[in-house]
């Protein structure tokens, strides 16, 4: 009788044991569901990363309040890496201009879903400046220096390259030395500083820069201006949850100038809204890249 009770006994703790060990797998799964979420959000390197990162901070706690993730912005070292990170799935938003939507498209067999641009977006341009009198209009810049942004950038170099084409103008044929500044601000410097007799850079940051008084217009002035054409965008990879894409979403196209915290964001973004896009609006821009020779 004693040795079947401690024979029951014995039964019983194995029991608890096997319970224990087959209950701790539950428990690490659902720790692990209990954590956050993360959106991993990244940019285009097109100004200073300490001023992407305070154009973003506000609009990323608007997102995470929206989603219910947790948000986190990475800034990257050039437009490639960009590209690159959200065709690896180490990114899952990307801010990203015209070329690089279609470099993104390319690059993941055409997933990237472009979601929502600034209304701006749809009519964007590019203006060219310079410090130097001689210079009234395009023609004027054979034989000069001239700067252009980033080799990505649709706004510093594509469009405005692609335009320099229809006017009649190669750069590597006709200006006297072709520079990449790497970014819009850095050109308006490379111009100030006589770096470069002209340049090139998006007209959004040409104002905020005015506007900001970090450029004199009276001494770096614009001399041309593209025609508008589709630009930037938020894009998302295309294996995105679904039901997260449409969240993100919502929340870009409730963005609402009347409401005071709403409109501090926009403000920084320099939007009045954002609307939604899709591919199509840029098709003309991998029209304009092939014809510059920049893809095949």
């Amino acid at each position: 009788m004693i040795a079947s009770r401690t024979a029951r006994r014995a039964a019983l703790r194995g029991l608890g044991l096997a319970a224990a060990a087959a209950f701790t797998p539950l428990l690490s799964s659902m720790a692990l569901a209990a954590e956050p979420q993360v959106l991993r959000v990244s940019a285009i390197p097109d100004e200073a990363p300490t001023e992407l990162q305070r154009k973003f901070k506000p609009l990323g706690e608007y997102l995470s309040q929206a989603t219910g993730l947790k948000v986190v912005f990475t800034p990257v070292s050039d437009y490639a890496a960009v590209v690159e990170s959200l065709a690896t799935r180490k990114l899952d938003l990307a801010w990203l201009g015209g070329f690089t939507y279609v470099q993104a498209r390319i690059r993941t067999g055409g997933t990237a879903i472009p979601l929502v641009q600034r209304e701006e977006d749809a009519r964007f341009t590019s203006r060219f400046i310079t410090a130097d009198p001689a210079i009234q209009g395009l023609a004027d810049l054979k034989g000069k220096t001239f700067a252009f942004g980033a080799p990505s950038s649709t706004s510093g170099s594509l469009m405005p390259r692609y335009y320099l084409q229809q006017a009649g103008l190669q750069p590597e044929r006709d200006f006297k030395t072709v520079a990449y500044s790497g970014a819009h601000d850095a050109t308006v410097a490379f111009v100030a500083a006589g770096k470069a007799q002209a340049g090139v850079l998006n007209a959004s940051v040409w104002d905020k820069l005015v506007e900001a008084k970090k450029v004199d217009p009276a001494k770096v002035r614009v001399f041309a201006t593209t025609p508008p054409y589709y630009d930037y965008n938020w894009t998302v990879r295309g294996d995105l949850d679904p039901a997260v894409v449409q969240k993100i979403k919502a929340a870009f196209l409730a963005l609402d100038p009347a409401k005071p915290g709403h409109q501090a964001i926009l403000e920084l973004q320099r939007a009045t809204r954002f609307i939604a896009t899709e591919p199509r609006n840029y098709d003309g821009i991998e029209d304009a890249a092939k014809a510059a020779g920049l893809l095949k």
